[in-house]
């Protein structure tokens, strides 16, 4: 069976993570390298082992968070689409079965707010990992005076954490946030539409979804 560290090893993976990333620079968006795709894959898998999934399926969440940017090295737009049709031919030419392919490539392409949905245990554990990642250490901008509101909102986000309770069946977004630079009010201008989508991704899983921001619950 394909693991993740098969896939930390493919040569074309590898290029097109670097890639990717290096072209979401040139075009200002936030980092999407090596930190966020293993972050993200890490706390897709914890989901659903905290959760009592099976290991295997576990193991596809966490290939599924490894690969899921990896369309921006063709284009930010549709990402998730154009990174599942990658995903695919790699994928079958590592010799992955093909019910497992077509479970992370389903993953990958509904991870976005615009369009995406958890159609599978995968996909929701991904789509919670995905959004989780708000991190000043994510903003490339060093010039704060020209800081747009994600960069802010990223920037103002001192700690960030995924809580998982598989006998209350919660999964609770903590976060810690410096509002003398960003107010909580810009975080959901621009990030309410993935908190909807985290929020049905838990319920997929059976859970309620809980936000929680410098200690006070919101959602």
């Amino acid at each position: 069976m394909i693991t993740l560290e098969d896939i930390k090893n493919n040569p074309i993976v590898d290029s097109f993570i670097r890639k990717g990333n290096e072209y979401l620079g040139v075009m200002g968006f936030t980092e999407h390298s090596y930190r966020h795709l293993n972050l993200v894959s890490s706390i897709a898998r914890s989901i659903l082992e905290r959760l009592g999934y099976p290991e295997r399926e576990a193991e596809l969440a966490a290939i599924a968070g490894y690969l899921h940017d990896i369309g921006n090295v063709v284009s930010r737009n549709d990402h998730g689409i154009s990174g599942a049709v990658l995903a695919f031919s790699i994928l079958n030419g590592m010799g992955m079965h093909p019910d497992e392919i077509a479970t992370v490539i389903s993953a990958i392409a509904n991870h976005e707010e615009q369009y995406g949905q958890p159609v599978n245990n995968v996909a929701a554990a991904l789509i919670v990992a995905d959004k989780s990642d708000v991190h000043r250490s994510r903003v490339r901008n060093q010039d704060f005076a020209t800081f747009d509101i994600h960069d802010r909102v990223n920037y103002a986000v001192e700690h960030a954490f995924i809580w998982v309770d598989r006998e209350k069946r919660t999964i609770t977004m903590d976060l810690t946030i410096d509002i003398n630079i960003c107010p909580v009010m810009e975080y959901f201008e621009i990030f309410l539409t993935r908190m909807t989508l985290c929020r049905r991704a838990a319920n997929f899983l059976q859970c309620n979804f809980e936000l929680i921001i410098n200690g006070s619950k919101l959602l």
